[in-house]
């Protein structure tokens, strides 16, 4: 990777490609005159006295870009710690103009045409050429010794080759160019060069080797066991495809079956234990629950808790099996697979949400009707709560305590008529659609 001194290098490596090319053409004698290649401003170069003017050819660095294809290629460098983990890489493209001067009638043309034929032929400039051109044993009297730095720019072992191409620069922009200079027009042509990677020698965060994978050892040996072969052409990790309710609904409720598929679900080997672990995301908790037996590779069914409530002392209090444990809202789903040897696997994670599992209760007290809904598991303070009759929706406050049911008095409703009841607890309904039915029906109660 080049240096902090790649920019000057490429100039001089180009203004010492002309330089060659211009000797090697035998120019001197062409023009009957000598003749200089540079790389100054314009202004310095440019004089207002036409006749005493030298003859020159000037290579000029007008623009410096970033190269649009890789300037945020190696993002972000730094971990979370601000510890440098990659160094920054630099991606800079060169612009540059070609400006031929001389007092003499044509010097000028010959100057520019011998350069331009130099770039047209030699587009690419290989590692070999730019080695050359900055190798000390190849840098005759041309070059001064303040240059040698230059040779250390590490130009030529940057990735990227240096590739010239010329550029069409409108009057417009040429003639501000030349205003910016604040020097007469002369001749000249434009050429960009890419691609130059600056790289700085920084200290980086190092990881230690890799002894194992995910620390697995094989129990004989105490080495990494390698890659797995199966005779097929599925995933041989634990891999979630899917994770929804067994019913079909979106959401799954307490008491029902999570059906998750994907593949190596089952660990494919004796021994090897399979647990599905529901994650809160707010909360971190981790509730796990064994699949169904039997467990197939691409597939797992999952009984979730009854709804019923748990009575104090019993051993299922507290426990996975205690509806008060889950809280209705989004679960993250993934599989751990627990094999023989000591290994163990993770699966990627699935969104899901749990829905309250409720029933209505419609009690008639003309004018009004009370609505209550039992819901599993409880609603827990600070959840959001509303019960929705049909269209008509009531807004409760969030309880105290955990509850398993919430009441809401609705003004209006019609004996007799049919209307879908819905708790809503942060955001998600308890389903009211009959999927056994063709097509699917909406379930209703009877408003007395």
């Amino acid at each position: 990777m080049s240096n902090m001194l790649a920019v000057a290098a490429v100039t001089q490596l180009l203004k010492d490609l002309i330089n060659d090319a211009l000797i090697n053409g035998d120019v001197s004698q062409a023009l009957g005159s000598d003749f200089s290649v540079t790389a100054l401003p314009p202004d310095r170069v440019v004089t207002e006295s036409g006749v005493d003017q030298p003859t020159r050819l000037n290579l000029f660095l007008y623009r410096v870009s970033p190269n649009a294809a890789l300037r945020n290629e190696d993002l972000p460098t730094r971990n979370r710690a601000g510890q440098i983990v990659q160094r920054p890489r630099l991606a800079l493209d060169l612009h540059y103009i070609l400006t031929a001067v001389s007092g003499q009638e044509l010097h000028a043309e010959i100057l520019i045409g011998y350069a331009m034929q130099l770039f047209h032929e030699q587009p690419i400039l290989g590692r070999e050429t730019i080695r050359a051109a900055l190798d000390l044993a190849a840098i005759d009297d041309i070059l001064p010794q303040e240059f040698d730095p230059i040779r250390a720019s590490e130009l030529a072992d940057q990735i990227e080759l240096l590739k010239i191409t010329p550029q069409t620069l409108s009057m417009d922009d040429m003639s501000k160019l030349w205003t910016a200079f604040q020097a007469s027009y002369r001749t000249t042509v434009a050429y960009n060069v890419s691609l130059v990677l600056i790289e700085r020698e920084l200290p980086t965060r190092s990881p230690l080797p890799v002894l194992s994978r995910g620390g697995l050892t094989d129990p004989v040996s105490g080495r990494d066991p390698g890659v797995l072969v199966r005779p097929d052409l599925f995933r041989n990790v634990p891999a979630i495809t899917s994770a929804r309710s067994a019913d079909g609904h979106p959401v799954v409720r307490l008491a029902g079956i999570v059906d998750i598929q994907g593949f190596a679900l089952d660990g494919g080997a004796p021994g090897t234990e399979v647990t599905v672990r529901f994650t809160e995301p707010g909360t971190g908790i981790v509730l796990e629950i064994a699949p169904l037996s039997p467990a197939a590779p691409n597939r797992l069914l999952v009984q979730l808790p009854d709804t019923a409530e748990v009575s104090p002392g019993s051993p299922a209090e507290g426990t996975v099996n205690d509806p008060a444990t889950w809280r209705i809202g989004p679960y993250i789903v993934d599989v751990l697979v627990h094999r023989a040897d000591g290994r163990e696997q993770v699966s990627n994670a699935l969104p899901l949400a749990l829905a309250p599992a409720s029933a209505p209760t419609v009690i008639s007290a003309p004018p009004d009707v009370e609505i209550s809904m039992s819901c599993s598991p409880p609603i827990r303070p600070g959840q959001t709560l509303a019960i929705l009759a049909g269209q008509q929706m009531a807004v409760l406050a969030s309880p105290a305590a955990p509850s398993f049911e919430a009441s809401a008095t609705f003004a209006g409703l019609t004996s007799g008529s049919e209307m879908a009841v819905r708790l809503r607890v942060d955001g998600i309904d308890s389903p009211v659609i009959d999927l056994t039915t063709t097509p699917p029906s909406l379930e209703s109660v009877t408003v007395p």
